[in-house]
């Protein structure tokens, strides 16, 4: 079976999910994106009204980047087991446990702080956030991908659906109740009760059931592996844990294939990504209210995501994932356009709402389908790792790059321009796809089917 062949009826794709698995991605998908919106959006605004400029607004933004390196301690995720918190809650959710304690004690601080006279400590602040957020999101998609096995391929779409309805509802909703309140009791105040809100994404934390896996068995595989080459345990441990990983990767895709896949992934989102960064300055500039930006972009944008991706892991679902990216991504594209016509019109609220259906639509194909992928790519034994590489390269030019997303703004000095430019940047990774599409599905059926034999190989010896 090909994972662009349909294999559900309608009616059996939508009965699929009602799967308790996936209310459980659901949960923690809300505690990936919830700090996204505390230094991302919120911070945006909050700043804006301080005084700062465009460009230190953009260079604020520079904390995101440790999303892009944070493959380099996901081993630790994978392999290091928390003291106490490993016996209660299990690999996974001890880590995000902890991580989410410390989002909570660096919010309650960043409360207490005025921007406009120490941003220093308030950068500070919010790069502890992005460290424990980052590596957060490492337990939490390997804690999907750990509870949904590739020998379920209708799944992985599913999952990644609800991951992203998840992170988005974490990220969008809270983004709401902090613009509509922020001229009222001012952004101090929004950010204690940012602070209550991870109290609440704790408690969703030991709710969830810790996925059960083979990765123990497997890594133990490989440490003797490695320990019958370096001849001591504490040394196969450490090259188990740090390059194991990586090799395993090139490895199971071969080495050109695995470069072209990193290549992709770090492309695929560069455009996106300089939209996302100025979206909150632009609607400022362009005439947009506190109260219009939460309504229409935080609380109306996150109704509209949580419907298209619904309909568009569906659509991957009974369609394939190759076919929903190069879809996803043309049209992700061409919804930037829409944009650079609020730039022409102004602030007008029915071409905003459209602006955001639109935008929300085309980015809802693509999202899913990239996150099913980068899913199918990793191995059971390292999936934390693996997909942290993968996301790392994702996030990339989401932070780093983007970083210079309000210089660029700055020099072209003509917001319509800006968003054409956006556009055109996922050009070179849809003719990447394009180029290797035949190459990409046999991938991914390889993959399903070497899953479901391992499978088969461990009911057998059990």
């Amino acid at each position: 079976m090909s994972f662009d062949s349909p294999s559900m009826s309608w009616r059996e794709t939508i009965r699929s999910y009602m799967d308790r698995r996936l209310l459980w991605v659901f949960m923690l998908g809300c505690s990936s994106g919830f700090p996204w919106v505390l230094i991302g959006s919120n911070m945006s605004g909050w700043l804006k009204d301080a005084g700062l400029t465009r460009a230190a607004i953009g260079y604020f933004g520079s904390v995101f980047a440790v999303y892009a390196i944070n493959f380099l301690w996901a081993p630790l995720v994978d392999r290091v087991k928390l003291p106490v918190l490993h016996a209660i809650l299990g690999q996974r959710r001890s880590w995000i446990f902890l991580c989410q304690s410390i989002v909570l004690v660096c919010t309650l601080f960043i409360a207490g702080v005025d921007p406009a006279k120490n941003l220093m400590l308030t950068s500070m602040l919010a790069l502890g956030i992005a460290i424990a957020s980052s590596t957060q999101d490492i337990a939490i998609d390997a804690f999907r991908i750990d509870t949904f096995p590739k020998s379920e391929p209708s799944k992985l779409p599913q999952a990644s659906a609800m991951a992203v309805i998840g992170w988005w509802t974490g990220y969008s909703v809270p983004g709401y109740l902090a613009f509509i309140n922020a001229d009222s009791i001012g952004w101090n105040g929004v950010y204690y009760g940012m602070a209550a809100i991870v109290g609440v994404l704790l408690l969703f934390t030991l709710l969830v059931g810790e996925p059960k896996t083979h990765r123990d068995s497997l890594q133990a595989e490989a440490e003797q592996r490695h320990n019958q080459i370096v001849g001591n345990r504490a040394l196969a441990w450490l090259t188990v844990t740090v390059v194991e990983p990586f090799l395993d990767f090139f490895k199971r895709n071969g080495f050109r294939v695995a470069l072209t896949l990193l290549l992709f992934v770090f492309l695929f989102k560069i455009g996106e990504a300089f939209l996302g960064r100025m979206s909150i300055t632009f609607y400022k500039e362009v005439g947009f209210s506190n109260e219009q930006i939460g309504y229409y972009s935080k609380l109306i944008g996150w109704g509209l995501t949580i419907l298209f991706t619904l309909i568009g892991s569906m659509v991957n679902v009974r369609f394939g994932i190759v076919r929903g990216l190069m879809i996803g991504g043309i049209a992700m594209a061409a919804s930037n356009l829409m944009f650079a016509w609020i730039a022409k019109v102004g602030p007008n609220e029915q071409l905003f709402l459209a602006t955001l259906a639109v935008d929300n639509f085309t980015s809802a194909f693509s999202t899913v389908a990239f996150v099913s992928f980068l899913t199918v790519v990793t191995g059971q034994a390292f999936s934390a790792t693996q997909y942290a590489l993968l996301a790392s390269l994702g996030n990339f030019g989401r932070t780093t790059l983007a970083s210079f997303s309000g210089e660029l703004a700055d020099f072209l000095n003509d917001w319509s321009l800006f968003f054409v430019l956006t556009a055109l940047m996922v050009i070179p990774s849809l003719v990447m796809l394009y180029s290797l599409r035949h190459y990409f599905n046999a991938m991914l059926d390889k993959a399903r089917q070497r899953d479901a034999q391992e499978c088969k190989e461990r009911e057998a010896h059990s």
